[in-house]
């Protein structure tokens, strides 16, 4: 019998109490394959991932370094071409980058030096001229309100801690309105009282505004944290584990005998079994086929 807390996806997604009907995904992701070239050698990062992102999904892509998983979000956000499969966003095919896909990266380095808190939000609304001027700071103003740094708007990057460096960052995303926020790790290289900080702050914000998210990590607790549904990818090269529900968790979950309980079956179903090929699959049992979804193995 499957434990609560590793329910398998349903058709309830997105924020408590709402739903999108199983038949309408917002992000699609088809047989996706993933190929780089080093020297004259190609790698395959991923082998033939299947996923769907519904509207206002938290969705986290967890596996451990090596699995792909940064990979396919350049894929998704158009920066990497698919090897096999199709990604589609809205019905659309993703063939490139677009406004309807920003990235927050794990370095903080990615703010300009040379422009304030204020011009680093504006700038992609201006330079995609998706708002006139007033109209972007505006906008701009009030996403550094919503990230609590409207203080700073005259301040440069430089005297930003790595903290408030990532809050410019994700305030400049959400103020593009993308149709799916991409962050790639974003959390990672913060102190662990910053880290759990900023992902108050992040679910505090998808409260609020209730935006979609896809969110990579290699941290099992984070992704219990911050997601509601988790895509479990096998070691190199990454293919789907499993996929797991997890709207009962958060942060006052942490240390809780539940958690601790889920955290420690998601980390046997990555590591202590292999992942399944084409007859693989086949052969894993027990089974349970949900419509419009992988396959996903019942634990």
């Amino acid at each position: 019998m499957t434990p609560p807390a590793l329910s398998l996806a349903s058709a309830s997604h997105g924020p408590a109490g709402a739903s999108a009907p199983a038949d309408s995904p917002l992000l699609q992701v088809r047989g996706v394959s993933l190929d780089y070239t080093t020297g004259n050698t190609v790698v395959r990062a991923t082998h033939q991932v299947d996923f769907n992102v519904f509207q206002a999904d938290r969705f986290v892509l967890l596996g451990p370094s090596g699995c792909g998983k940064s990979t396919l979000l350049k894929a998704i956000a158009g920066f990497h071409p698919t090897s096999q499969g199709e990604i589609a966003l809205a019905g659309e095919r993703v063939a490139e980058p677009g406004p309807d896909r920003i990235v927050v990266f794990q370095e903080f380095d990615q703010l300009p030096p040379w422009k304030t808190v204020l011009q680093n939000v504006m700038f992609p609304l201006r330079a995609s001229r998706t708002l006139g001027r007033k109209e972007a700071e505006e906008r701009a103003r009030h996403y550094l309100a919503k990230v609590g740094l409207s203080a700073f708007a005259d301040a440069y990057p430089h005297t930003l801690s790595g903290g408030m460096k990532q809050r410019v960052a994700i305030a400049r995303a959400l103020a593009m309105q993308p149709k799916v926020l991409l962050m790639d790790e974003p959390f990672a290289a913060l102190d662990a009282l910053t880290r759990r900080k900023m992902q108050e702050e992040l679910l505090a914000l998808w409260d609020d505004i209730h935006f979609t998210l896809l969110f990579v990590t290699h941290s099992i607790e984070e992704a219990l944290v911050v997601g509601n549904r988790i895509l479990l990818l096998s070691p190199h090269p990454g293919r789907v584990r499993a996929e797991i529900n997890a709207h009962q968790f958060g942060l006052h979950s942490q240390g809780g005998a539940e958690f601790q309980s889920t955290a420690q079956r998601i980390h046997r179903l990555l590591f202590d079994t292999p992942a399944p090929d084409a007859q693989g699959a086949a052969d894993a049992a027990p089974a349970v086929d949900v419509p419009g979804r992988v396959r996903l193995a019942a634990v």
